[in-house]
């Protein structure tokens, strides 16, 4: 009998496992068991905090290290200030936070740990992850709205100038696109990080069969989708640090309307 082809099935790769088992991880009926996605979200945090921590040495003459560190804290507080103005310092540590998380993720997700038997795992392909991130941002927005200017939050939602007849209609549909911009949010991270590494899956396994069906089948499809992996590969590398700065750029935004009720 003629041996079987592999099969790659793009989807495994955003498999939730338990690292130690599921059983006797039980706290108030819900199951905590310690997963691939939490370990290598704790890998990022990890990762993250030595990056920062490397960098806070202060030197005269700052090294690289200083240097790249001051380079992205400078590129986040720009940012802030051009979108909220001088008050927008105070949200530097929280936004830089978020964009560094997400760009390390995502950047850590691309590893080719598979040589060596490691397999990554991209956990801002979940939108459950995207969605607890943009949950916390909108948290912030709702809870600086509210306290700075009270029930006059609520005129955000009806532009000025609206003639009075039409206010009760702009303030549902104001209203509405407000309340989905975290799903938005959490949704583009989440489309854009699975979308590429589905791709990536599938010209692998495109170059597995080919290689497997012959020296003709190798030349005409797996080499072809092996180059074409090489230049998705570093669209991904640019997408990881785009969406990083998409999720920090619109957080800003929304902080801002929160801020200054543009």
């Amino acid at each position: 009998m003629a041996a079987e082809p592999a099969k790659v099935d793009p989807m495994y790769q955003f498999t939730i496992e338990p690292l130690f088992g599921s059983q006797n991880w039980e706290l108030a009926g819900y199951n905590i068991a310690f997963t691939n996605s939490a370990l290598w979200m704790l890998i990022t945090t990890v990762v993250l905090g030595a990056f920062v921590w490397g960098g806070t040495k202060r030197q005269l003459v700052p090294g690289r290290w200083q240097m790249a560190v001051e380079t992205f804290t400078g590129f986040i507080d720009d940012m802030l200030e051009a979108n909220i103005g001088k008050a927008g310092r105070k949200y530097v540590p929280y936004v830089f936070s978020l964009f560094m998380f997400i760009l390390f993720a995502n950047l850590l997700g691309l590893l080719p740990l598979g040589l060596i038997g490691l397999h990554p795992f991209t956990f801002t392909s979940h939108f459950t992850i995207t969605g607890v991130l943009a949950a916390i941002s909108f948290s912030i927005v709702l809870i600086v709205g509210f306290w700075k200017h009270g029930f006059h939050f609520f005129s955000l939602f009806v532009p000025h100038g609206t003639p009075l007849p039409m206010i009760p209609a702009i303030f549902l549909i104001e209203l509405v696109s407000f309340a989905v911009r975290p799903f938005s949010l959490a949704l583009r991270l989440f489309v854009a990080m699975m979308a590429g590494h589905v791709l990536l899956e599938v010209l692998s396994s495109f170059v597995i069969d080919g290689t497997n069906a012959g020296v003709g089948f190798a030349a005409l499809v797996g080499l072809p989708s092996f180059l074409l992996m090489i230049g998705i590969c570093a669209l991904e590398i640019l997408v990881a640090g785009i969406q990083a700065y998409v999720f920090a750029l619109l957080t800003s935004l929304y902080i801002n309307d929160a801020e200054n009720l543009h």
